[in-house]
């Protein structure tokens, strides 16, 4: 079993919600911080033990230039460890424009702060997926 984070955040905090699919990312933003990000009580590189998924969550921090100044707690649920990241990338980019309202040109540029409303299209009686018809024979 992995370890869990043992940076207890207290004090003021920014919080901020981020979705994609179905995943949800409750985000806590702690100033004054030493940079550590934990999600759902572990460290987020042992939550997302995928370099890539790790990544997504550092992108707006990285960008902003901000990566080792706030303590930054997530909550997620929902969806797959992708959606999670991303959900979480886009409540930290909340957050980030609820600090500094500057980084909005730079954050909607990459599309971090526009919800990504995507969702898998429901399946339709008489067919055997979303769009997809059983196979028509002639004979």
């Amino acid at each position: 079993m992995a370890e869990t984070a043992e940076i207890k955040s207290k004090g003021k905090y920014i919080s901020a919600i981020g979705r994609r699919k179905t995943a949800i990312a409750q985000i806590r933003v702690f100033k004054n911080g030493s940079g550590t990000i934990t999600v759902n009580g572990f460290i987020a590189n042992q939550y997302f033990k995928s370099e890539d998924l790790f990544s997504i969550i550092n992108q707006p921090l990285k960008m902003a230039g901000l990566a080792k100044d706030f303590n930054i707690t997530a909550r997620v649920s929902g969806g797959g460890k992708k959606a999670q990241a991303e959900a979480a990338r886009h409540g930290i980019a909340r957050a980030l424009l609820e600090i500094n309202p500057e980084l909005r040109p730079s954050l909607k540029v990459k599309g971090w702060i526009t919800r990504d409303a995507r969702k898998k299209e429901r399946k339709k009686p008489g067919l055997k997926k979303a769009r997809r018809a059983p196979q028509w024979a002639k004979r």
